[in-house]
């Protein structure tokens, strides 16, 4: 199967795409505009999985980096030694935190796995975003992340595939230019009746992760 490019506002039926899929890796990359003796761009990859409410029913439900518990190694999906992010119902596996954009050729930055077979019934969609690592939460402390934006990130791209073959089954690049914003809904899963359907969005904000979680929270 092809791997289909989306633009901003297409929606897509991962279910007709692809019958039968079951569990699937939500993969992103981007290259950091980096100056030489700048600041350390760190870009996070986190879900919201959202109720009728436009709200995450429980903490569990917002998975990011920082919401790491034991006991979550799932089989060959978990790096050997490495712990995830999870939810409750079992059905996201998070990313973990990649602290300097760099990768090898064909690999993504940071990734997580959704099995839509769990994914609770009080779920109604899940919000895939993209946000920048600023001070004081950054791994060196540096106040010279507050003056950084995703106008400052290039080839920033979000794709799914299908984990059961490694086949890519879509992907999304984002084009718009930004000045001051450091936070992006990439794009979102949602429910349509048994079926799951993919939207890219690339809705940017400011306030980086703090934005997102007093939307969702």
């Amino acid at each position: 199967m092809s791997s289909f490019n989306l633009n901003k506002g297409d929606r897509f039926s991962l279910s007709k795409a692809a019958p039968g899929l079951t569990v699937v890796k939500i993969g992103m990359g981007w290259n950091p505009n980096d100056q030489q003796g700048g600041p350390e761009f760190d870009l996070d990859v986190s879900a919201f999985s959202i109720g009728s409410d436009f709200k995450i029913p429980s903490d569990s439900y917002f998975t990011f980096y920082g919401q790491i518990r034991m006991g979550n190694k799932i089989e060959d999906k978990i790096e050997k030694g490495l712990f995830r992010p999870f939810t409750e119902d079992g059905a996201i596996i998070g990313a973990i935190d990649d602290p300097d954009g760099t990768r090898s050729d064909g690999d993504d930055d940071e990734d997580m796995f959704i099995d839509l077979s769990k994914v609770s019934d009080k779920i109604e969609q899940i919000i895939i975003c993209c946000t920048i690592c600023k001070y004081p939460h950054d791994n060196k402390k540096d106040r010279r992340t507050l003056d950084l934006d995703f106008g400052k990130v290039n080839d920033c791209y979000i794709r799914i595939v299908d984990e059961s073959n490694g086949s890519e089954i879509l992907r999304y690049d984002l084009k718009d230019q930004y000045t001051n914003e450091d936070a992006v809904e990439f794009g979102r899963l949602f429910r349509v009746g048994n079926s799951w359907e993919f939207e890219a969005m690339g809705r940017p904000h400011t306030g980086s992760l703090q934005t997102l979680v007093d939307m969702y929270t």
